[in-house]
């Protein structure tokens, strides 16, 4: 196998796409149970209309859609489209749990597979370890990507897994009596009716859930460790750059990436102009502690609550490249474009500056590119 791909959302779909094109013998695994990547999780009631903005794919612009349909169906429809469109070997639900030197496995004669794995089962190219060509733990040699559905021995990986497996739940102290839920588990506002809401977290989940809380809440309170930066006008493609370049610098330094919202600042749309206007979107610092009935902040202030929704954000989901020893002492990856600097097999697409719809398909060309010229692939001008 040239290559194995772990995640079929935007990321992993632009370089399966690329992958496919040039030839390489590849396979995509992805831990979800259908198309859509982490688009299929999102809550009913957040419309097509009200995203940010879906990037075509590359070679298949997405269709026309109703602005009022669930983008999580949308998106799941266009997903899953693009991949019978080009024949992409996608394996589903195939979670990963670790990818490791060949010379350093442990399960080394386990390649099963399990039931209810879609899409073609073991493919050509998925091989037992013991037939691994490569034997080598220099970072040279093959690796070997460890599944519920068995083992895929592989040249090289490209990681697509993004960050929606992996919700950020800070620690404050004290004890709420009453609910705590993420925004990877926020279903939409209905739950909410007539309840009192606290909703953490000041990036553009947060904000779209809390527009639609408010609707139906007794009561909403909006906590944020710093103070929101609203964009007003175009994000145009100038501003675009200058974003991907600060989000670039840090993870070829080896820092762990900023979040897109903390570089690019949240939309002053008209929506939200008007939820500022009447104070939905008033700004509260962070409490200090919680409270059985809430939270409390320094100032010996507290507010009364039902319910808290941490709108906090995700972390990227690499626990499976653990083995791989990649991360530098502060939890960052030293990146060169999408390459990790100290391993040439291993590409992270979705991360760092690609963590977006539209860096997601350049990352994905880049990857393979570089791939082709890693693997002795000629490379077309």
């Amino acid at each position: 196998m040239d290559v194995v791909v772990i995640g079929a959302g935007q990321a992993g779909l632009s370089a399966a796409y690329f992958l496919r094109r040039a030839g390489m013998e590849f396979v995509v695994l992805d831990a979800n149970p259908g198309p859509g990547g982490a688009w299929q999780h999102r809550w009913p009631s957040l419309r097509l209309g009200k995203v940010h903005g879906i990037h075509d794919l590359p070679g298949m612009p997405l269709p026309y859609a109703d602005a009022s349909r669930p983008a999580s169906e949308v998106v799941a429809e266009y997903f899953g489209a693009y991949e019978r469109e080009f024949d992409l070997p996608v394996l589903r639900p195939v979670p990963v749990r670790a990818v490791r030197e060949v010379g350093s496995v442990s399960r080394a004669d386990n390649a099963g597979v399990i039931d209810g794995v879609s899409g073609g089962g073991l493919l050509g190219g998925a091989s037992r370890v013991g037939g691994a060509s490569g034997v080598g733990v220099d970072g040279t040699g093959d690796l070997v990507v460890e599944t519920d559905a068995g083992q895929w021995t592989t040249r090289a990986l490209i990681n697509a897994t993004g960050t929606w497996d992996k919700p950020f739940w800070p620690h404050y102290p004290g004890r709420f009596a009453g609910r705590q839920l993420h925004t990877a588990d926020y279903d939409g506002p209905e739950e909410f009716a007539g309840k009192r809401v606290i909703v953490v977290g000041g990036g553009a989940s947060g904000v779209q859930a809390l527009l639609e809380i408010a609707e139906v809440a007794a009561e909403t309170t909006w906590v944020t460790r710093r103070e929101p930066v609203w964009r007003d006008g175009p994000f145009t493609p100038e501003y675009g750059r200058e974003v991907v370049a600060r989000v670039a610098e840090a993870v070829e330094s080896g820092r762990v990436p900023e979040s897109v919202v903390s570089v690019t600042g949240l939309m002053l749309t008209p929506e939200v102009a008007a939820a500022r206007a009447s104070g939905v979107l008033t700004r509260h610092p962070m409490f200090d502690h919680l409270t059985p009935t809430g939270a409390a902040w320094p100032d010996g202030h507290e507010t009364s609550a039902d319910v808290i929704l941490w709108a906090t954000g995700f972390r990227h989901a690499l626990d499976h490249l653990g083995p791989l020893h990649l991360r530098n002492p502060g939890g960052g990856i030293t990146m060169t474009g999408t390459q990790v600097a100290a391993d040439p097999r291993v590409h992270l697409v979705g991360y760092g500056p690609s963590a977006s719809t539209i860096g997601a398909n350049r990352a994905g060309r880049a990857a393979v590119t570089a791939l082709r010229r890693y693997l002795g692939s000629p490379v077309p001008a």
